[in-house]
């Protein structure tokens, strides 16, 4: 690959590769990598699952944590020399809910930065509509918040792809 991606999408269930797509797609261009992550390390499963991802990333890597504020971490990491990774939308949309923000704002602020990045940006986030509807008024909120984030991001950006059992599989291009 010689051309850099201008802006990517990659939407999948737990545990369907998405991530790992995400990070290959970056890997094959020659350009500073810099990873956002949004998770946070409230108990010792997820400090694990952090240091692991770490570590799988490599060195090549310069990891950016930031829950909330994902705007402006993009902004401040965005450049035509670097490949901006986010890590993932939909932690971020918990973050978000949980802290009150207003996440129509906050979305119309993330597409715009999408549609102004001078670099290229790859976001991952889990696919949340295909599975049962939730018992819960909360889990139901998450879920069409997360729902309608993809919508906003996946209208903003150049390509998106939809990973299934690790298998890529390309829903729109350009």
């Amino acid at each position: 690959m010689t051309d850099r991606p201008a802006s990517l999408l990659v939407l999948g269930g737990a545990r369907s590769g998405k991530s790992r797509y995400a990070q290959t797609r970056a890997e094959a261009f020659d350009l500073e990598l810099v990873f956002i992550a949004t998770a946070q390390a409230f108990d010792d499963e997820m400090r694990d699952r952090i240091v692991r991802h770490r570590v799988d990333r490599g060195p090549r890597w310069r990891t950016v944590e930031e829950p909330i504020d994902l705007v402006e971490a993009i902004v401040a990491n965005s450049n035509p020399r670097a490949l901006v990774l986010v890590d993932c939308l939909t932690l971020w949309t918990s973050n978000m809910m949980l802290g009150h923000h207003d996440l129509t704002k906050c979305c119309q602020k993330l597409s715009d930065v999408i549609m102004a990045a001078s670099g290229p940006l790859i976001f991952v986030s889990n696919e949340t509509g295909l599975g049962i509807v939730p018992d819960n008024a909360l889990a139901r909120q998450f879920r069409d918040h997360a729902g309608w984030i993809n919508q906003v991001v996946a209208t903003a950006v150049s390509e998106v792809v939809m990973t299934i059992a690790g298998i890529p599989l390309l829903v729109r291009s350009g």
